[in-house]
């Protein structure tokens, strides 16, 4: 399910994507590596990004038609030069599992492929973050923290955060100069 969120301020101009038909599109690691190829380096075409992954282009205008079904890039028709369509990511999205009540067993199984894909990239960065904290010339930042919250506080927290993404969040195209593209992650879990 697709929907736009119905409150004020960044919050608002945020789509919620929660469909398991939209998230297997995600389950796939050429398609994450379109999707960061697209958010670090802006809009492309499949001739482009076929040369910038190692792919070919057949193979590209499949899982281009993959994200753009499930809502996580659009074509730039302005931008379009005979039968070459040029793409970019969607901004804004707040990408949400559906509750496992309301998955299938298929659906399940691919969100949990997703979230391995994604562990797997995140243990990627964790490593980096360690490695090159010392030559980042203060490009690296981080935080760990505890505290003792309620679920619903932790919820606000949550929701929270995800305004301050969104008042942070632009992509190539809207970058000042000296941007540099930076992965941002939270997660909060009971420490008990």
């Amino acid at each position: 399910m697709k929907d736009s969120a119905a409150a004020s301020g960044p919050e608002a101009e945020r789509d919620t994507i929660s469909d398991p038909a939209a998230l297997k599109a995600l389950a796939h690691p050429l398609r994450l590596k379109i999707l960061r190829h697209l958010g670090v380096s802006g809009p492309a075409t499949s001739t482009t990004l076929a040369a910038a992954l190692g792919e070919n282009t057949g193979t590209l205008s499949y899982h281009l038609r993959q994200l753009e079904r499930g809502g996580f890039i659009e074509d730039i028709p302005e931008r379009a030069s005979g039968r070459e369509r040029w793409w970019r990511g969607v901004r804004g999205l707040d990408v949400r599992r559906p509750a496992p009540e309301e998955m299938t067993d298929a659906e399940r199984a691919v969100a949990d492929t997703l979230d391995r894909m994604r562990l797997a990239e995140d243990i990627e960065l964790a490593r980096r973050f360690q490695e090159g904290q010392a030559e980042a010339g203060g490009w690296m930042r981080g935080s760990r923290s505890l505290s003792h919250l309620t679920r619903e506080e932790l919820n606000a927290f949550h929701d929270a955060y995800l305004e301050l993404l969104a008042r942070f969040s632009r992509g190539p195209e809207e970058a000042p100069p000296g941007a540099r593209p930076v992965l941002l992650r939270w997660f909060g879990l009971p420490a008990d």
